[in-house]
């Protein structure tokens, strides 16, 4: 693999930079992508080159993206946008190992049940198919000089893709400190890069590999069961306090690690990919939300997602992770009263932006929409 700087699109030429002016990039692209399907006069794009199962439910994209693309580092995100069905959808995907020489990189998908995305890439994706591609954004990544620190990487089910990357990254230095990685998934079938971990194992002393299962009993030396609790971190990461620790998982696992290590460990960063359970609150009834650049009123639901209750009315605002990190939603709201869905917490701050796939209506609204 590659070694750890982003990849950062082109200057423009002196060329380029006095042509501008004249140039409509949309009818730029219409006519240059008849003769290559990611050229563009400046907007990212990503070309399908490979697609390969990676356990049950999941595959592995290799993409190629053109001279415009921003670049990411190994653990961080990318949004990913496709036309299904007539509709654009954005969703989010950690890359899963550092960009290659050539600037290709890997993502691993899991399906998820009613996903539009994730069963779109998972099944009538093709190689050839060009998605949009977003700059790489998170902060699951490798600190300058923190390679020789000792790290225990927890993941919980798809969480493993970003930690894949760290390992991988880490594994391209020849694994310059202990690592031990516990990858958590129901059933056996459904972990990925299984002999990859294996192989890493067997070729370096300092690298501690645990496959965790909650559903299938385990049954090879490196398999171990039950859920992430004090009792098994101790048993199998007797050193635990001295370690710097990245968590990535669902909302609950993550929100486990975090209450089972805050305080307790040299570092500690975790990374959802669902938001935690939310707190009980009582959201019932609607409000008012006057869409300021549209002039639209609406009366919305109260309880659910700012984001959701707008698509629900054909309001289509710019999204991706829909869970908080991306801050493509990120909207201004000049007026009104909105709830942290993930925490609870409530915010009047007049002329603030906030994140619509995270945010519900608690009071009359006025958005910059």
């Amino acid at each position: 693999m590659s070694a750890v700087t982003p990849i950062t699109a082109r200057p423009r030429s002196r060329l380029r930079r006095l042509a501008t002016p004249f140039v409509a990039p949309p009818v730029f692209d219409f006519w240059a992508q008849r003769l290559h399907p990611t050229w563009t006069w400046e907007r990212p794009l990503a070309r399908i080159v490979g697609h390969a199962p990676a356990a049950a439910g999941a595959v592995t994209l290799t993409l190629k993206p053109n001279r415009h693309w921003a670049g990411a580092l190994p653990g961080q995100h990318v949004n990913l946008g496709a036309d299904i069905d007539g509709v654009r959808v954005t969703r989010s995907y950690s890359l899963d190992a550092p960009a290659s020489a050539d600037g290709r990189i890997t993502i691993t998908i899991k399906g998820i049940d009613g996903g539009r995305m994730s069963g779109h890439l998972l099944d009538p994706a093709r190689v050839g198919d060009v998605l949009d591609i977003g700059p790489g954004f998170g902060d699951m990544t490798l600190d300058a000089g923190a390679s020789a620190a000792p790290r225990l990487l927890l993941a919980g089910g798809s969480g493993i893709t970003p930690l894949m990357a760290l390992v991988r990254q880490l594994a391209g230095q020849g694994m310059p400190a202990p690592v031990t990685l516990l990858y958590w998934a129901r059933t056996r079938a459904e972990f990925c890069f299984v002999d990859e971990l294996r192989a890493l194992a067997a070729r370096h002393a300092g690298v501690d590999v645990r496959f965790v299962l909650t559903g299938d009993a385990p049954l090879a030396q490196d398999e171990a069961g039950g859920r992430i609790d004090a009792d098994l971190l101790a048993s199998l990461v007797p050193d635990l306090a001295a370690r710097h620790v990245d968590a990535c998982g669902p909302g609950g696992f993550v929100a486990a690690a975090d209450a089972l290590l805050a305080g307790r460990v040299v570092m500690l960063r975790t990374e959802a990919f669902t938001p935690p359970p939310r707190p009980p609150v009582d959201d019932t009834g609607t409000v008012s939300v006057h869409l300021a650049r549209s002039g639209r009123d609406l009366l919305l639901p109260r309880g659910i997602s700012l984001l959701e209750a707008l698509e629900a009315e054909g309001v289509k605002p710019r999204s991706g992770c829909r869970m908080g990190i991306c801050n493509t939603c990120a909207c201004g709201k000049s007026a009104g009263t909105a709830r942290d869905l993930r925490t609870g917490t409530v915010n009047g701050e007049p002329s603030m932006a906030f994140k619509l796939c995270i945010s519900s209506a608690v009071s009359d609204l006025v958005l910059d929409l």
